[in-house]
């Protein structure tokens, strides 16, 4: 019996960049696991849609699809327009949708990884404070959720840590760094929460202006494909678990 397709289910954006960074962070996940379907679709802006993906994928004789939304939280279009577009597959199709990516230790792994490639060093945790810098949303428990990762990536040595937001919530990203200024913090770095770039990561780069360093979007870093593998994974044992 072949292996559910996965389909990364991304937002999509105006900006071209975006796109080719979806792009390359599904090559990167189905590189890791040889033999693995993996396809991409945007709910917006971009192509393929969801839509033409599942059609495309019946009229090719799959049979079940494992749908990742490429989110860091769970707010409105992992609640809301993911799971109506995805009842409207073929019926020929099991569609099952996985847990959004985060939150998990690879997300703060990945944080750190694009920290240090941005100068930092393990060394100077203890004097550098550091921003995490999301896109924002409406829905508390994403923001919840973003509070708690930050409080994470502080426990794990950086001297403080503040969330910020790029719309839709505050603090923007320049308060949270006239913040940790103000606390007497002596480097600050700007860490974007975000995966691809776009207008919202613009936005949080412009905001890094008063900070030391501006690490890059988290994009095709091992972890973030090694969390897609995972959450592929986890859709597929809940599915064999409700069988059972």
């Amino acid at each position: 019996m072949n292996d559910p397709v996965l389909l990364v289910i991304a937002h999509g954006s105006r900006d071209p960049r975006h796109a080719a960074t979806v792009h390359a962070l599904v090559r990167a996940a189905g590189a890791l696991r040889p033999g693995l379907r993996a396809e991409t679709a945007f709910l917006d802006f971009n192509v393929p849609s969801v839509p033409a993906v599942l059609e495309r994928l019946a009229a090719e004789g799959a049979r079940e699809v494992v749908a990742l939304p490429l989110l860091l939280t769970r707010a409105f279009h992992a609640k809301a327009d993911i799971p109506a577009v995805l009842r409207e597959a073929p019926p020929s199709l099991r569609v099952r949708q996985a847990e959004v990516l985060g939150p998990s230790p690879l997300l703060l792994a990945a944080v750190e990884r694009r920290l240090y490639e941005a100068g930092l060093t393990p060394a100077d945790k203890g004097s550098t404070g550091v921003v995490l810098a999301s896109a924002g949303s409406t829905d508390p428990e994403a923001i919840a959720v973003i509070a708690e990762t930050a409080r994470e990536l502080r426990r794990t040595g950086w001297c403080a840590v503040r969330p910020a937001f790029a719309s839709a919530s505050l603090p923007r990203t320049e308060d949270a760094v006239r913040a940790l200024r103000a606390d007497g913090v002596r480097r600050v770095a700007v860490a974007p929460y975000v995966i691809a770039p776009g207008r919202l990561p613009d936005r949080i780069a412009e905001g890094a202006a008063g900070a030391d360093v501006l690490a890059d979007v988290l994009g095709p870093s091992p972890e973030l494909a090694r969390l897609l593998v995972e959450r592929y994974d986890g859709a597929r044992a809940e599915e064999r678990a409700a069988a059972a």
